[in-house]
């Protein structure tokens, strides 16, 4: 049987490693170019020793025939690499934030650049499977969620999709420092960051509009949005709270509705195989290393509020492996090919 040819764009980033790692050993596909300028002709062993088994050189630019390309370069530059891929007829996934959101004024402004090509921003999907998953399979070009976006949204989706909840939204979220990036900055520097938690983005991060525009896609009774991020000295893992009130008529129905809400997370994930409604208040080293999102429900009675945490790992569900899980669909292949890998603990 033939396998896809695949392509990582910028793989010297920690999504781009982990996009490696992961197809590298999926049974369907052969990841058979990878590009970095910065590492361009060094072996991707050498500068990754822990993929030791791969032959692959580090290419400059993407110089061979491929079936599908992940790219994973900053935004504007990943817009302007993946237009004209999607042009040659290529399937592409985009991990950088250019084609999450639908409006042009809303991308431009919040990332303070000039959108390169939004004439793909229409027929750009989505990639949260658990949302689009059949759109996904028809798409040409998927743009793969933020990492705190996929926490917050399979936190949120049930409740949303099922009128559970109404009115504004808060999310709480702590991150890894690999979330950051792979760049050095004086914030994720080991002294500044250890044994020290770090609010960011109080103003507004770059993430709050695509979860916005996902919430009110899910529910038109979102009135707004609250995101606070964090910074956690670990290097892994996304664990966030949300908060929303309970709509008028879940409210007024009386008694416990504890257990509805749980039966509708469950309802609502049934098909899912990466999201798991937990019993118990979940950790990020539930699901370090591995595609799996655990999502706890829990309804507050003394406030009327509903509360839901989540946990993923911000590299692999919230990032590569979400974006292999989006290429599976597009191909044809089973959603869980390549992405079977067990939580590593402790």
């Amino acid at each position: 049987m033939m396998r896809a040819r695949v392509g990582i764009i910028n793989v010297t980033g920690y999504i781009g490693v982990d996009l490696a790692r992961i197809l590298l050993r999926h049974p369907q596909v052969e990841v058979i170019c990878v590009t970095g300028r910065s590492a361009a002709g060094e072996r991707l062993s050498d500068v990754f020793p822990h993929l030791q088994s791969s032959d692959l050189v580090i290419q400059a630019e993407l110089n061979t025939a491929v079936d599908v390309v992940f790219s994973a370069m900053p935004h504007k530059a990943s817009a302007e690499i993946c237009a004209p891929l999607v042009a040659q007829g290529l399937k592409v996934i985009d991990v950088s934030a250019d084609f999450r959101l639908k409006s042009r004024d809303t991308y431009e402004s919040w990332y303070g650049v000039t959108h390169p090509c939004p004439e793909l921003l229409d027929s750009a999907v989505y990639g949260l499977p658990e949302l689009y998953r059949e759109q996904i399979r028809g798409a040409r070009l998927v743009a793969n969620p933020g990492c705190y976006p996929t926490g917050a949204l399979l936190a949120l989706a049930p409740a949303l999709s099922s009128g559970i909840v109404e009115g504004d939204i808060i999310v709480d979220s702590k991150s890894g420092v690999s979330g950051a990036g792979r760049s050095l900055t004086l914030a994720t520097h080991y002294a500044e960051c250890n044994e020290s938690v770090m609010a960011y983005s109080v103003g507004g991060h770059r993430h709050l509009p695509e979860m916005l525009q996902e919430c009110r896609a899910l529910s038109e009774r979102v009135s707004d949005l609250l995101f606070v991020p964090h910074l956690i000295p670990m290097s892994r893992g996304i664990l966030s709270v949300c908060y929303a009130r309970l709509s008028a008529e879940w409210a007024g129905v009386g008694g416990d509705v504890g257990p509805r809400i749980i039966e509708a997370y469950r309802r609502f994930y049934q098909d899912s195989p990466f999201v798991d409604v937990v019993d118990r208040p979940p950790a990020t080293k539930h699901v370090w290393g591995s595609n799996y999102c655990h999502v706890f429900p829990q309804f507050d009675v003394r406030t009327g509020r509903l509360l839901v945490i989540s946990a993923t790992d911000n590299l692999v569900k919230g990032g590569a492996g979400e974006a292999v899980q989006n290429m599976n669909l597009m191909l044809g292949f089973d959603e869980t090919s390549g992405l079977e890998m067990l939580p590593v603990f402790p």
